[in-house]
């Protein structure tokens, strides 16, 4: 016969019921959770039921169009000059562009890609160069533009992105080519302003000269010339003018003849020695001549003498 009062019977049924108590009260709430959802879910149905539909969302933004940006190197490019001794200076600038592309996307492109535009306007740069005086920056400049136009505008990839960059290039001496073509450049100019102005005093004096011989042609073809005195004095200051108009237009030539033979002092040199020494006395004798022909004197003098005869 078994004790009724048997501890370990009792714990084992304590904790039963316990269990039984915490299955039936979670059942409990378990329903009560469901239902109060359930009630909840019909309310909100009904609720938008009654309420107009939501509008369509807004479409997305269209892409941008066609953008630019330009972005110069931090440094000009130098390369070599004929000779590897003097270099020049070449000034770039590269102009990117897109299409679909945002701001600041385009920007960081341009940023990533600077380095590889830099480098190929180099080498071409390098490749023309080589063949060209120092101090002829201007023919390098030519042919180095005509290249780039020719060659169209640049394209980069990376992945489904492309851009093209459209570079523009200008160049400049050396600094020490410069200073040595300073004086050179000086007495040229010295001289062209010395022959435009001789020039420009031979065209007026020329001007004059025809101008008193139409009129010393009407004075003699007048029949109101008044004596074979007058008409001499008239024939002797016409043939005058036209020695005078002879030798103007000799001055002329003999002007352009000096003209032609400085300008070997303007050839291209590759050395430093600018203007030699026969090149200098060449130029400093023309500087010397005189700056006005005598037909100018020469056509006042011979105004008086008709005024005389008349």
């Amino acid at each position: 016969m078994t004790d009724a009062s048997d501890p370990e019977s009792t714990s084992v049924g304590r904790w039963r019921q316990r269990g039984t108590r915490s299955l039936v009260t979670l059942w409990t709430a378990s329903v009560g959770t469901g239902r109060w959802l359930a009630r909840r879910w019909r309310r909100l149905v009904a609720y938008l039921q009654d309420q107009e539909p939501y509008p369509a969302p807004y479409p997305p933004p269209a892409p941008p169009g066609r953008l630019t940006e330009q972005r110069d190197p931090p440094a000009p490019i130098t390369v070599p000059a004929r000779g590897y001794v003097f270099n020049f200076h070449v000034r770039a600038t590269f102009t990117w562009s897109s299409e679909g592309l945002r701001p600041e996307v385009l920007s960081w492109y341009a940023q990533y890609f600077l380095p590889q535009a830099i480098e190929r306007l180099t080498r071409l740069a390098a490749e023309r160069a080589r063949d060209v005086a120092p101090h002829q920056a201007g023919d390098l400049e030519v042919t180095l533009q005509q290249a780039l136009a020719e060659r169209g505008p640049w394209r980069f990839e990376r992945g489904d992105v492309a851009v093209t960059c459209e570079p523009g290039a200008w160049v400049r001496l050396d600094p020490r080519v410069r200073q040595a073509l300073q004086p050179h450049w000086k007495r040229r100019i010295a001289l062209e302003c010395q022959y435009d102005e001789q020039l420009r005093r031979a065209q007026y004096a020329e001007r004059l000269s025809r101008r008193w011989v139409a009129i010393l042609n009407e004075h003699l073809d007048s029949p109101v010339t008044g004596g074979a005195t007058e008409d001499q004095d008239l024939t002797d200051a016409l043939r005058h003018m036209m020695s005078l108009q002879q030798a103007a237009v000799q001055w002329v030539e003999d002007l352009l003849r000096d003209r032609l033979s400085n300008d070997s002092i303007f050839e291209p040199l590759t050395s430093l020695d600018i203007l030699p020494g026969g090149s200098q006395g060449q130029a400093e004798e023309a500087s010397k001549r005189p700056t006005a022909p005598t037909a100018a004197h020469g056509s006042t003098g011979a105004s008086d003498r008709p005024r005389q005869g008349g």
